[in-house]
C-alpha cells in the first residue's frame, strides 16, 4: 500500500490527574473532585504534542488543509467536545488545558485599528478555542452508563457470576491485606475500582503513604479486570459497550464529514472518562493487537485519522493510541472487528468501518431509554410519550366537532388578545400600575387595599382605552 496522507482526525481523550473520588460500585454515580496543577500539565503536554504531530506543517501526518500552529484558530475546521458532569469540572479543565497546548498563544492573534493601532489578544495572543459542554442531562453522547437500568442490571449479573465468584476467591488474602492502605473503603472486589483510586491518587500527593512493594500494580491489575469487565461486552452491540455506542453517532458523523471535501471540518476533539476507552477497544478489538485490557492512565489518547491513499479510492481509518505520560509518542494498532480481520493492514476502508459501527450506534434519546429500559430520567418520559403519541395514541382522541370547533375558535380569539396585551405590557405600552400599586401597599391601611385595587384597574382600562381611541 503507498503512502498515505491525513485529511483529518477525532482525537479521543482521558482528563488529567486529579483528586480521589468515589464511585458507586453498582450504578457508578460519582462524587465531585478537582483537576490537580499535574493534570492541567498532563493535558497541556498531550495537547502540544497533538500539535507537532498534525498542527505542523512540515510533520508527516500534518492535516491537510487544516490551519497550521503558526497561523491562527480556524472555528470552522474544528469542533471540540468535553463531557461537562455537573458533579465536577476536571474534563472540562482538562479540555481547556488541552486546547491549550494544541492552539498556544500567538501574535499572529491580533487586529490593526483605523487609527492604526495593533492589538494583540491578553496574554501574548490567547487564542479562545470554543468548547462544547456537554451536559449529560440533555446530551447522552459522552455519557451512556449514567442511569441506565440494563447496564445496572448486566453490573449486578457480573457480581453474580461464577467468573466474578473465582476471582473474589482468588483475591480475598490480597484484599484483606489492603485494609490499612484504603482509608476505611470496603475491600470487596466489586469496590476494586474505588481501592486502586484511593491508592494511586494517595501514591502521587501524599508523601507519607507507603504501600508495600508491588501493591499499587496488583490493585491495579484487579480494577483493569473488574473495569474491563463492566464497560465491555461479548457482543458487539452489548450494553455493555454502550459507553462507546453513544459517541458512535458523532464520531461517524466526523468521519463522513471530513471525507467529505466541501465540509469545512478536519478536527474533531471528545475530552472524556476512562469508560467510553474501554468500550472502543473492545469493539475495535485492537485488544487482540496489543493494547491492553486495562484502564488507561490520565491524558490517554486515541487518535482515529482519517486518511487518504493513492491506492485507495476511499479514504481510511488509522488507529492510533498513547497511553498517558508514560508513553513518549502514538503508537499504530491494527483494528479487527465483524468485516474486518485485521489481516489485510492497519487500515480500515471507511464504507467497512460505516458497515460495522453504525448499527452499533445509539442514535436518539428514544433508542437510548429503550436499549437502557429507562422510562423516566434524562428526557426518556418526553420521549418515549413522543414515540406513544406519534405511533397513534393521539389518534384516539375524540375528533373535535363543530360546536367545539366554536368554543376553540372563541378561545383562540380571546388567547390572541390576551397575548397581544401580554406584548403591549411587556414594550411598556399599557401598564398594570405594579409599581405604584408596591409603593402605595408599604404606606397604606390595609382596609383601603380594596379601593387601590380598583384604582390600578381602571388605569388599565383608561390607558387601554386610550390606545384603542388612537389606533381608529
Amino acid at each position: 500500500m503507498s503512502e498515505s496522507v491525513v485529511i483529518g482526525a477525532v482525537i479521543i481523550a482521558r482528563h488529567g490527574d486529579r483528586q480521589e473520588f468515589y464511585q458507586d460500585p453498582d450504578t457508578y454515580a460519582v462524587t465531585s473532585t478537582e483537576i490537580t496543577p499535574l493534570g492541567e500539565a498532563q493535558e497541556w503536554q498531550l495537547g502540544n504534542l497533538l500539535r507537532s504531530i498534525y498542527l505542523n506543517a512540515t510533520s508527516p501526518s500534518y492535516i491537510m488543509d487544516i490551519a497550521p500552529y503558526t497561523s491562527t484558530f480556524d472555528g470552522t475546521q474544528v469542533e471540540v467536545y468535553a463531557d461537562n458532569s455537573g458533579t465536577d469540572e476536571v474534563i472540562m479543565d482538562s479540555c481547556a488545558a488541552a486546547v491549550q497546548g494544541m492552539w498556544q498563544a500567538t501574535t499572529a492573534e491580533n487586529i490593526t485599528l483605523a487609527n492604526g493601532t495593533t492589538i494583540t489578544s491578553p496574554l501574548g495572543g490567547y487564542q479562545y478555542v470554543p468548547i462544547n459542554a456537554v451536559d449529560p442531562d440533555t446530551d447522552l453522547s459522552l455519557e451512556g452508563t449514567t442511569d441506565c437500568t440494563a447496564f445496572s442490571q448486566r453490573t449486578e449479573s457480573f457480581y453474580n457470576s461464577s467468573m466474578f465468584a473465582e476471582k473474589a476467591k482468588e483475591s480475598a488474602a490480597f484484599l484483606d491485606e489492603l485494609s490499612p492502605y484504603v482509608g476505611g473503603r470496603s475491600v470487596e472486589l466489586s469496590n476494586m475500582w474505588n481501592i486502586y483510586d484511593y491508592m494511586n491518587v494517595q501514591s502521587v500527593h501524599n508523601a507519607t503513604y507507603t504501600l508495600p512493594a508491588a501493591y499499587l500494580e496488583q490493585a491495579f491489575t484487579l480494577a483493569s479486570w473488574h473495569e474491563y469487565n463492566v464497560f465491555s461486552d461479548s457482543s458487539f452491540t452489548g450494553v455493555g459497550n454502550i459507553a462507546f455506542q453513544t459517541m458512535l453517532p458523532g464520531v461517524l458523523s466526523s468521519f463522513q464529514r471530513i471525507a467529505n471535501s466541501s465540509d469545512p471540518l478536519k478536527l474533531s476533539y471528545y475530552e472524556v472518562s476512562y469508560k467510553p476507552f474501554m468500550s472502543l477497544f473492545n469493539m475495535t478489538g485492537v485488544n487482540n493487537a496489543g493494547v491492553p485490557a486495562a484502564l488507561v492512565d490520565y491524558a490517554s489518547s486515541i487518535v482515529l485519522e482519517v486518511r487518504q491513499s493513492e491506492s485507495s479510492t476511499e479514504p481510511l481509518i488509522r488507529f492510533q493510541f498513547k497511553n498517558g505520560s508514560a508513553d513518549a509518542n502514538f503508537t499504530r494498532y491494527s483494528m479487527s472487528f465483524s468485516g474486518w480481520n485485521g489481516a489485510s493492514g492497519a487500515d480500515v476502508p471507511l464504507s467497512t468501518f460505516l458497515t460495522a459501527f453504525e448499527p452499533a450506534a445509539i442514535n436518539t434519546t428514544l433508542q437510548w431509554c429503550n436499549v437502557c429500559g429507562q422510562t423516566t430520567e434524562r428526557g426518556c418520559a418526553t420521549a418515549l410519550a413522543a414515540a406513544d403519541y406519534a405511533n397513534g395514541s393521539g389518534a384516539r382522541h375524540q375528533k373535535i366537532t363543530p360546536v367545539g370547533a366554536g368554543f376553540l375558535g372563541a378561545g383562540l380569539t380571546a388567547a390572541v388578545f390576551l397575548m397581544a396585551l401580554g406584548v403591549l405590557l411587556l414594550l411598556g405600552v399599557l401598564t398594570l400600575g405594579a409599581g405604584r400599586f408596591r409603593r402605595r401597599r408599604s404606606v397604606a391601611a390595609a382596609e383601603k387595599r380594596d379601593t387601590k385595587l380598583r384604582g390600578d384597574e381602571l388605569e388599565l382600562h383608561s390607558e387601554a382605552n386610550s390606545l384603542a381611541q388612537a389606533q381608529v
